[in-house]
């Protein structure tokens, strides 16, 4: 009597066969161990991408667009954290279309060797290891038009699969700040500690009430599991409208390599903020009424600085773009 043959997948189940089958099916149930063994893991909405990375003890930098990316900031300086740390692609919404209307994001083409690609809006997590310190997962959000709930439950299911111990929504909003000041931060943090810290590097707390995205959600829940969740929010001036604010990408960077000591250059981000806010200079100066604007923009600005309390902020129509 012949043995039966057992076949062990990569999570450890088992499955036997019998003869004559084990023999003449081997090949057959090898090859679709060796598929299932790639397969992506399901959490949620999303797949990742196995075998999951051992990270240690990581903080999570998520952006949202369109809804506080205003100049890319948020875009910009996610970005420039990938780059330094070399992120690696780690997940993505298994169907983005259960979530977004493709005729407000809409799919694009783009041609590979001479072949037509259809690139289809999708939410991206990436990761990146670091030798000393915390270990970064990096989410490129989009805003669910359907499904919010499952969207943001999904979100907060992959923070707790990868062991997340801090979680930071980056961004920017248009507002009534002249470009001629340094760029306001709001923020809020759940850990009364790291919101102190925050304070000292020039961050106002934010008091403000009114509407928002589906995805505070996540960090509203994210709290109950012991993830300290902190958003930072630039104020870009309302009238410049540049498609990629440097100065608001270099204040954001300022903040986030200050508080968690990370050294990176931004000397050419610098010198592309510089040579923006000229060009907004020589503008003004050729237009008495811009001017005069501005100058009233300084005004005020330095009411709420003065006070070291940022007035309530109303979100712009603009901050949707």
């Amino acid at each position: 009597m012949h043995d039966s043959l057992q076949l062990q997948d990569h999570k450890g189940c088992t499955l036997k066969l019998r003869p004559p089958v084990a023999m003449t099916k081997f090949c057959h149930i090898s090859a679709l161990l060796l598929v299932y063994n790639t397969q992506d893991m399901k959490i949620g909405a999303f797949e990742l991408d196995e075998p999951l990375p051992e990270l240690h003890k990581p903080y999570a930098f998520a952006i949202l667009r369109p809804w506080i990316d205003a100049g890319a900031v948020g875009s910009l300086t996610i970005n420039l954290l990938e780059d330094t740390f070399v992120a690696h692609a780690l997940g993505r919404l298994t169907k983005p279309g259960n979530f977004f209307d493709f005729t407000r994001y809409r799919p694009t083409i783009r041609l590979i060797d001479g072949k037509r690609n259809i690139i289809i809006p999708n939410t991206y997590l990436h990761f990146a290891t670091r030798q000393d310190g915390n270990d970064m997962v990096f989410f490129h959000l989009l805003e669910p038009h359907m499904g919010g709930e499952y969207y943001t439950g999904s979100l907060l299911k992959v923070l707790r699969l990868l062991d997340v111990k801090q979680y930071f929504l980056l961004g920017s909003m248009y507002d009534t700040v002249p470009h001629t000041r340094p760029l306001l931060v709001s923020g809020f943090s759940s850990s009364p500690e790291l919101m102190d810290q925050l304070n000292k590097l020039g961050v106002n707390s934010s008091d403000y009430e009114g509407p928002t995205t589906i995805t505070t959600l996540t960090s509203q829940e994210a709290a109950k599991y012991d993830i300290v969740t902190t958003t930072l929010i630039v104020h870009l001036p309302q009238y410049a409208q540049l498609e990629e604010d440097y100065a608001g990408h270099l204040r954001l960077a300022e903040v986030i390599c200050s508080l968690h000591d990370f050294h990176i250059d931004l000397s050419q981000i610098r010198n592309k903020a510089n040579s923006q806010y000229e060009k907004l200079d020589k503008a003004m100066k050729k237009d008495k009424q811009f001017e005069e604007m501005v100058q009233q923009l300084e005004l005020q600005y330095e009411s709420r600085t003065e006070n070291h309390t940022e007035e309530q902020t109303r979100l712009s129509p603009e901050i949707e773009k």
